[in-house]
């Protein structure tokens, strides 16, 4: 029931976001061609402060330099994986 907006580079997400696209949330990939997932986390988080962002990565732990509040969806991962990072994402639960 999403609709899905394709960006094959970071910098072709920002372009989207700076177009004013509604978003309700981002899901990026670590590693990315000419700008780490990491580094996308952290130029939504300047130019959107509050949309969420999703990263799907391999590794253990975060990647360094990710940006406070990037969610991490370990990969692989399965459909309902991803449908509950999604929710979580886009409905916190209150602090």
């Amino acid at each position: 029931g999403h609709t899905v907006l394709e960006a094959r580079t970071g910098a072709q997400a920002l372009n989207l976001v700076r177009k004013g696209e509604a978003l309700d949330v981002v899901i990026t990939d670590h590693a990315m061609p000419q700008m780490t997932g990491a580094e996308l986390a952290e130029a939504l988080h300047v130019e959107r402060p509050g949309l969420p962002v999703v990263m799907a990565t391999g590794y253990a732990e975060m990647p360094p330099g990710v940006a406070a509040g990037t969610i991490r969806l370990a990969k692989p991962f399965r459909q309902q994986e991803l449908a509950d990072v999604l929710r979580a994402a886009m409905c916190p639960a209150p602090s």
